[in-house]
């Protein structure tokens, strides 16, 4: 069975950690403004256990002007359960949500290996590649809901 919830940002850590941060501690999965109350993490549960997550921040990004914008950080579906359609199910949920907010634009910053992933769903790259560094390069990817 799969359910989605509203969970804690500490939750977070244990997928994004072997994902986003493999070889980190786990204190690097904390993001600055994990803990507003404007900021929601959605966690993606199969047979109760938490194998995807995605968190929704209230950030502007200038580039796409004045409107009310989302932008999602630590997108993370667990290796062994990729390819299943888990992110797409989590993307969809960010979208509702901005939809239910009247949010109008979606953005995010997408490692390089998922921009083919976003551009599925009809997110467009924005500029030129950058690094993080010691992440990787990344795209700022956008959609306007």
């Amino acid at each position: 069975m799969i359910e989605i919830k509203i969970i804690a940002s500490e939750l977070t850590y244990k997928v994004r950690q072997p994902i986003l941060r493999p070889g980190k501690l786990i204190e690097s999965c904390r993001f600055e403004g994990d803990d507003l109350n404007t900021t929601i993490h959605f966690g993606l549960y199969k047979n109760d256990e938490l194998i995807g997550v995605v968190s929704v921040f209230e950030v502007q990004n200038e580039n796409f002007g004045n409107k009310k914008q989302y932008q999602v950080r630590g997108m993370a579906i667990l290796e062994n359960e990729q390819q299943n359609g888990y992110g797409n199910l989590l993307m969809t949920e960010v979208e509702k949500l901005a939809l239910h907010n009247n949010v109008n634009i979606i953005w995010f910053n997408a490692r390089e290996k998922a921009v083919s992933f976003y551009k599925k769903s009809g997110y467009e790259t924005f500029g030129t590649e950058f690094d993080i560094i010691g992440i990787g390069t990344h795209f700022v990817m956008w959609k306007q809901i």
